[in-house]
């Protein structure tokens, strides 16, 4: 393994990263609604399962989807049903007083692992830009190193997209079109929700 190939990785990384969806979706309104720390621990919840799911990848743990689908579809189906129950929760939450307390702080994290954890999907991308960008029979170090360059890529995102999303100006942008903002946030999850149905 050299530098070019975790230079190509990073690159694919950050595109998945940045595209519009869940992960990046609630991080963002996470950010806006509760803070910068609240924002930083939802990102550390994502990025752990996500570059969990590239261990997995390179353990070669994507087989058991592939042998046992019904394991798959069990996975797409909870995901599915857990980004209904946030975007009925953002919709119902949309008109009522922000009210910004520790509670959003202690679930933030493990909202971020659930989120990754119920999209069965990200260990396919993993495995599928692993097996075209890293060479085959990887060692032990050069696995931890992708392992843990992962998670430092999703960690300094996360914390990057904090820090500007938490600024006073787009604080006070988000509350005063708080309603729309959240109504339109629970139409997106829901749409992607029925997507992760349809495709299962």
């Amino acid at each position: 393994m050299t530098w070019e190939h975790l230079l190509a990785f990073n690159l694919a990384l950050l595109v998945a990263i940045a595209s519009p969806g869940p992960a990046l979706l609630v991080a963002m309104r996470t950010t806006l609604s509760a803070g910068r720390l609240a924002g930083v621990q939802i990102g550390a919840g994502l990025g752990l399962v996500a570059a969990g799911w590239t261990l997995a990848a390179l353990a070669g743990f994507e087989l058991v989807f592939r042998l046992f689908p019904w394991a798959y579809l069990s996975m797409q189906v909870a995901g599915a049903f857990y980004l209904f129950y946030i975007a009925f929760s953002l919709w119902r939450g949309a008109t009522q007083p922000l009210n910004v307390d520790a509670r959003p702080l202690r679930r933030a994290f493990v909202q971020g692992l659930l989120i990754n954890a119920l999209n069965p999907k990200s260990i396919l991308f993993a495995a599928a830009v692993l097996v075209v960008v890293f060479p085959p029979d990887m060692r032990p170090g050069d696995i931890a190193t992708v392992v843990t360059n992962h998670l430092v890529v999703e960690l300094s995102f996360y914390a990057l997209l904090a820090a500007a999303m938490s600024s006073p100006a787009m604080r006070d942008r988000y509350l005063r079109a708080r309603t729309p903002i959240d109504r339109t946030a629970a139409v997106v999850l829901s749409l992607l929700a029925l997507r992760l149905l349809i495709d299962a």
